[in-house]
């Protein structure tokens, strides 16, 4: 087994909490559109939800493994009242997940945590998508 320090732990603690967050707030964003812009965001929403459920089950996995205990809260949830609203904080809320997953990216290189760089760099690229599609879903409001 991998011996990592309790910041990588710690860190991997805080991806859950963030995962958790937005696979909340995805959901709940999803069941509330309403009207004709929504109806063209919601499966999109819907999609990433579950996706960033399956990153808070793989992250606590590995935590899990390497001596941790995953967190059950979640980040603050805002799901926003207009479509506008909640499409800009979901880009903020993927901006701040790809700097926190470069981080661990980089720590797990400097503790030779291979497995974790490994599953940061797959879901970091699953941010950077979900962060171009709200981006390009702002830009037709």
């Amino acid at each position: 087994m991998v011996k990592v320090s309790k910041e990588l732990l710690d860190m991997l603690n805080q991806a859950i909490a963030r995962e958790l967050q937005v696979a909340i707030q995805y959901m709940w964003q999803h069941v509330q559109w309403k009207g004709v812009k929504g109806f063209s965001v919601k499966d999109e929403l819907k999609k990433i939800a579950i996706t960033e459920m399956k990153h808070a089950e793989a992250i606590a996995e590995r935590l899990v493994y390497l001596g941790g205990i995953p967190t059950t809260k979640p980040d603050p949830i805002f799901v926003g009242n207009t479509l506008k609203e909640m499409l800009e904080q979901d880009k903020k809320d993927e901006e701040n997940a790809i700097i926190l997953y470069k981080k661990i990216i980089e720590k797990a290189r400097n503790e030779n945590d291979e497995t974790t760089r490994k599953l940061f760099e797959s879901i970091l690229a699953d941010e950077e998508e979900h962060h171009d599609t709200f981006t390009s879903l702002l830009e037709e409001i």
